[in-house]
């Protein structure tokens, strides 16, 4: 038995009868607290109360969390800040002064997991994972002779995320401080821009930010720092943190790789760039946004293997991916992958158009912008600034004899108007629609002023998708999930799943996933379905029509993605259920 239920029951919070009435029905000795917070024999907030005064009284380390991976550090701390009062930080809200650590050695801070994040002229504010370690505040003291600690509480997680940050930020000082004397020596802001040193810092970020697999790098100025972040698996993780000094010559120079106007900071610019990084061509989409203390800036890495991912490589389950190759086999119609921003859209297009290119079939695609460049397709880029809209490039696409046509989105009546005359005179047109669901598209078309009997004569299959975060596999262990969760989705899950979670590594940088998939639904438009929306139809009878021929929704997929072991439950559940 664990040491905290043993005292629960030692104090009678809980009794023994429980303890032997879980044990003979299979459950684990190391689950048995979080099995009785879960039936309601003990609450969770006394459970977490009970720690933090044994904590206090010094019964109890504070590692003690890290054996109950249900409890969450962070609410105990807060407790135990509340009871010692202290402050409890989040460092993720603060803007840190990062010089206050450049002069100790990040060794020591790590062997105490303490962080001081900030000075005024009697105090230094040095935040600890556990306050109650004299030791470490002794240790910490010395470094600091001429100030008082004001003692703070992080979590063990956080403290480690920003030492980690730190030891990032001293493996490119020595470049750093090249730029900086580079700077010096420079007069004129031509040459600042040539810099060598500011070059090769660009490359350092770049190779950083690709090899943690990011999608789009984020190069924020702040008061007092300039950050780098990374959008991984699609969440933001900083990954470097430079002094603001640095911020305008490296902004400089990335606006003069895109060719965008270096001396404009008070409008948005967009502007592109190709590198070759660890042997390998990366395109870079730039876009530029001013900000409060500068410009935001924000790089979408296009991997050009990417444009050449084939759709039975893109997640997509063997049923869906049938629907979907049968509908572009049609001679015309109107295919639709729908929605919201981020969810893959784009890379299921060119999975499209690589199943469509071919040398007997002219292709052309409107973009705006032209992410991926591919062979055998032309490829034209909307320009609004020249009168160049998706209007105006689809009217002069239909007269270059279109045998297929992809419309990068669509945004307006008149592109979708065009669209669907297209698919209906005899071309294949695939495009992208913001709605949440695949039934949605169809009332959002008629929202948007097309014709029922339109929209049934040229819909061939609209898909939805979206991405879900893939476990780890290095960390990848079984768990258990609620019993009320079960049993809400009894008629999907099959008696005896086992569930699955990543509980977090280095390989992943302690999220407990690497790498997404998509989970998607395909409505292929059926004779019936077809007569159904010309009739104007409800959503919820073309839904029932739907389910009798055969379709699976979107939840239905990602959920029986959780139940094979590829994500988990809360994934989808955060991701699918509307």
């Amino acid at each position: 038995m664990d040491r905290i239920t043993y005292d629960l029951l030692g104090k009678n919070h809980i009794s023994q009868q429980q303890i032997d009435r879980l044990i003979s029905r299979g459950v684990q000795d190391d689950t048995i607290l979080e099995t009785l917070t879960k039936v309601g024999a003990i609450s969770l907030n006394f459970v977490k109360r009970f720690i933090v005064e044994h904590i206090r009284t010094g019964e109890y380390e504070v590692s003690i969390i890290k054996n109950y991976h249900f409890l969450d550090e962070s609410s105990i701390l807060h407790l135990l800040a509340e009871g010692l009062e202290l402050a409890f930080i989040d460092l993720d809200s603060i803007d840190m002064d990062y010089r206050l650590v450049e002069k100790i050695p990040t060794a020591q801070l790590k062997r105490f997991n303490a962080l001081p994040i900030s000075q005024d002229d009697m105090y230094v504010v040095v935040a600890f994972s556990d306050p109650l370690n004299i030791e470490a505040q002794e240790s910490i003291q010395r470094l600091f002779p001429r100030k008082s600690l004001q003692i703070a509480l992080s979590t063990e997680k956080q403290i480690q995320a920003y030492l980690f940050k730190i030891e990032l930020k001293d493996s490119v000082k020595e470049l750093v401080t090249n730029i900086r004397n580079e700077l010096r020596n420079i007069g004129s802001v031509e040459e600042q821009q040539e810099a060598s040193s500011i070059l090769q810092l660009i490359d350092v970020i770049l190779k950083a930010c690709i090899k943690a697999r990011a999608s789009d790098i984020h190069i924020e100025p702040t008061e007092k720092n300039c950050v780098v972040r990374g959008r991984i698996d699609g969440k933001l993780t900083e990954i470097f943190i430079f002094d603001r000094d640095i911020y305008p010559p490296l902004a400089s120079r990335i606006k003069l790789l895109a060719n965008l106007d270096i001396a404009e900071r008070r409008k948005p610019q967009d502007g592109r760039f190709s590198a070759l990084v660890m042997e390998a061509e990366f395109d870079f989409r730039i876009s530029t946004l001013p900000i409060l203390y500068g410009e935001s800036i924000v790089m979408r890495i296009l991997d050009k293997t990417k444009a050449l991912v084939r759709l039975e490589e893109s997640g997509m389950d063997q049923a869906s991916y049938k629907k979907l190759i049968k509908s572009l086999e049609s001679p015309f119609g109107i295919i639709l992958v729908t929605g919201p921003t981020g969810s893959g859209k784009t890379t299921t297009l060119y999975g499209a158009l690589n199943e469509l290119r071919n040398v007997e079939d002219k292709v052309i695609t409107v973009e705006d912008p032209v992410e991926y460049r591919m062979n055998l397709i032309q490829q034209v880029q909307v320009n609004p600034k020249v009168g160049l809209s998706f209007a105006d490039a689809l009217r002069s696409i239909l007269r270059q004899d279109p045998d297929k046509i992809m419309i990068g989105e669509i945004r307006d009546h008149e592109t979708l108007e065009i669209a669907i005359k297209a698919a209906l005179t005899g071309h294949m047109v695939i495009s992208t629609l913001h709605t949440n669901d695949a039934i949605s598209a169809i009332t959002r078309m008629s929202d948007m002023g097309i014709q029922p009997y339109l929209i049934s004569g040229a819909v061939v299959a609209i898909q939805a998708q979206r991405l879900v975060r893939k476990i780890c596999h290095s960390c990848k262990k079984e768990t258990d999930i609620p019993t009320s969760l079960r049993e809400e989705y009894s008629a999907l899950i099959p008696a005896g799943t086992v569930f699955y979670a990543g509980l977090g590594c280095k390989e992943c940088n302690g999220s407990g996933y690497m790498g997404r998939e998509m989970i998607c639904e395909v409505l292929v438009i059926s004779e019936e379905i077809s007569s159904m929306i010309a009739r104007g139809g409800s959503k919820d009878d073309i839904f029932k029509q739907a389910k009798e021929e055969g379709f699976i929704g979107m939840f239905e997929n990602g959920m029986n993605k959780a139940i094979e072991g590829i994500t988990t439950i809360d994934e989808i559940l955060k991701v699918a259920k509307g």
